[in-house]
C-alpha cells in the first residue's frame, strides 16, 4: 500500500491556504535526495515557508515536493522527498500535522536482512493507541 504522507501533505497544504494561513514545512535536511540551500538548516532540519506568494513552480506529487524559493535574495530550486517532510502546519496558529520519522533507505532498496524468517511477526505495540484531533 502507498504511503499516506504525500496525500496528507497535499490536503493539509490546500486546507491551510484555503483558510488564508501561511503553510510551513518542517523538513529533515539530512534525508537522502533532499535539496535545500546549504547553510540554512539547523540541527539537520529546516523550516520552509511554502505559501503561494513565497514560492514559484510548486509541484507536489506522491514522490516529492519541489519548488523554487528565494534565500537571501537568491533563487534556489528545492526538492524534498515526501518521506523527508516531518510536519506541515500553519504559521499563524500551528495547526497541521507532525509525521513519524521514516527510514532513510532509498526507494526500491530492501532493508537489510536481520536473519529472522519471513514467518516472524513484529512485536505488537503495548499501551493504548492515541489520535490527535486537528481542527
Amino acid at each position: 500500500m502507498n504511503s499516506s504522507r504525500p496525500y496528507l501533505i497535499r490536503a493539509l497544504y490546500e486546507w491551510i491556504v484555503d483558510n488564508q494561513c501561511t503553510p510551513h514545512l518542517l523538513v529533515n535536511a539530512e534525508f537522502p535526495k533532499v535539496q535545500v540551500p546549504p547553510g540554512y538548516a539547523a540541527d539537520g532540519q529546516i523550516v520552509l515557508n511554502v505559501s503561494p506568494s513565497a514560492v514559484r513552480h510548486m509541484h507536489m506529487d506522491n514522490e516529492a515536493v519541489s519548488f523554487e524559493g528565494r534565500f537571501g535574495g537568491v533563487a534556489h530550486s528545492l526538492f524534498i522527498p515526501a518521506a523527508a517532510v516531518l510536519a506541515i502546519y500553519a504559521r499563524e496558529n500551528g495547526q497541521g500535522m507532525v509525521f513519524d520519522l521514516e527510514p532513510t533507505s532509498a526507494p526500491g532498496e530492501e532493508p537489510a536482512d536481520d536473519g529472522d524468517g519471513p514467518d516472524d511477526e513484529p512485536p505488537r505495540p503495548s499501551g493504548r493507541p492515541s489520535l490527535k484531533v486537528v481542527k
